[in-house]
């Protein structure tokens, strides 16, 4: 019985996929392709199966009002077109992500989108600047909806990269800026994923401590295995302690969902500050012990509490009912918007005319306004700080996936404030 059931919960994925993918365009043949290279399998296939319902989603408003506007070129014709998002599953995998990369730009994508792992991102960027030198007329360009390293808009950004979220330095401020104003903590324990991303979370909070609030001790700090460890409780038990009354990380995914249960099993009473706490069930997992405890940056929260926010969120839910599927991001809707707006102006899917556009981009949607910094092609947009609530307190008029506890916004940061300044030397071809 238990086979048959997973059988039919694969099968029915699978439709679901197949069904989606050809409601996006009728006309495949005139589609502008949108190769989408994340992991749907293995320890994080939850997040990128989260990210392609938001890409979809956005695609498919894009369609609704006749897709993106191309003059005659090359293999298409005049007129309007719609966009297609193609699923390439890398496994969580650097060298698969290099190996599907190679078949999405085979099938003729010229547009490719990906973010759930630095170290992807990174490996992806080399491989497509060596691509776009090597074969001029099948250039791509790279944009990235989650892929935080700082480096990848400094000292490795690339003229074919545009980076959509806040980096992991801009995001860490955002952080500081709630955590340097809680007088009572004195101590904080540092815990993230072995990688540059979480090498990189690691220094920042180290640095900006230092200069914030120098009173408060380090009394652990712990790097652990990406997606490998199944039990963090020795992990958590360690916090624990430790003495630390707070834990700063940048895990993700079961990473990080998994490490709150630990820290709950355990007794840990401290707080949480986070880059991802909001989501994926890190807050039922946490469940009451999080309330005032857990706080997540981002780029918007369901909780900004404006109308035009509200309309946006009420129509993923309405398209993704599920409370499983609940997992909505507003940078991935401006990005997509921010692409169709660079082809329509290009008239082009050529990557040199979309880029010189898309650097200039600025794009509004929900109440959300960013625009692509052209020195570093780092998107600059406001950020927010949570902090988890039960479902109906004050400022939590929606939860996060059905769990009964949502993020209550405690600080609002302007584009402005949270813009940083970048070391990058862009080299345009």
């Amino acid at each position: 019985m238990f086979k048959k059931n997973v059988f039919r919960a694969v099968l029915g994925l699978v439709c679901w996929v197949c069904v989606s993918l050809a409601a996006q365009a009728e006309s495949v043949g005139a589609a502008v392709k949108i190769a989408m290279i994340e992991g749907l399998s293995g320890p994080f296939g939850n997040t990128g199966e989260a990210v392609f319902r938001n890409l979809l989603w956005a695609v498919e408003r894009v369609n609704a009002r006749g897709g993106v506007t191309l003059a005659a070129g090359p293999g298409m014709e005049a007129g309007k077109h719609p966009l297609l998002l193609v699923r390439y599953d890398s496994k969580g995998q650097t060298e698969e992500a290099l190996s599907v990369l190679k078949s999405a730009i085979d099938d003729g994508a010229r547009f490719v989108m990906q973010g759930n792992s630095s170290a992807v991102a990174a490996a992806l960027i080399d491989a497509i600047n060596k691509h776009n030198a090597r074969e001029p007329g099948k250039s791509v360009l790279f944009l990235n909806y989650a892929a935080v390293d700082p480096a990848l808009t400094n000292d490795k950004c690339s003229y074919w990269h545009f980076r959509f979220d806040a980096h992991a330095d801009m995001r860490m401020s955002a952080l500081m800026s709630v955590l340097k104003d809680d007088a009572s903590l004195k101590s904080v324990y540092l815990i993230g994923q072995d990688y540059s991303f979480g090498h990189a979370v690691a220094r920042e909070a180290k640095r900006q401590l230092a200069v914030l609030r120098p009173d408060i001790g380090l009394v652990g700090e712990e790097l652990h295995p990406m997606g490998r460890v199944k039990d963090f409780l020795p992990y958590a038990s360690k916090i624990k302690a430790s003495g630390a009354q707070a834990v700063i990380t940048g895990n993700f995914g079961n990473d990080l969902t998994l490490l709150i249960k630990a820290a709950k099993d355990v007794g840990f009473e401290g707080k949480f500050y986070t880059f991802y706490g909001n989501a994926l069930g890190a807050p039922a997992a946490i469940g009451e012990a999080g309330v005032g405890k857990v706080v997540a940056v981002a780029d918007w929260l369901p909780n900004v509490q404006n109308a035009q926010s509200e309309a946006f969120y009420a129509s993923f839910r309405e398209r993704f009912p599920k409370p499983a599927d609940d997992y909505v991001h507003m940078r991935m809707q401006l990005m997509v918007q921010a692409l169709a707006q660079a082809i329509d102006q290009a008239g082009a899917i050529d990557s040199r005319a979309v880029a010189a556009q898309l650097e200039r981009a600025k794009v509004t949607f929900g109440a959300q306004t960013g625009s692509m910094r052209a020195q570093d092609h780092q998107f600059q947009q406001p950020l927010v700080v949570g902090v988890m609530d039960k479902l109906g307190s004050p400022g939590v008029k929606f939860d996060v996936e059905g769990s009964g506890y949502g993020f209550r916004v405690v600080k609002t940061l302007a584009a402005a404030q949270a813009e940083l300044p970048s070391t990058c030397q862009m080299q345009k071809p």
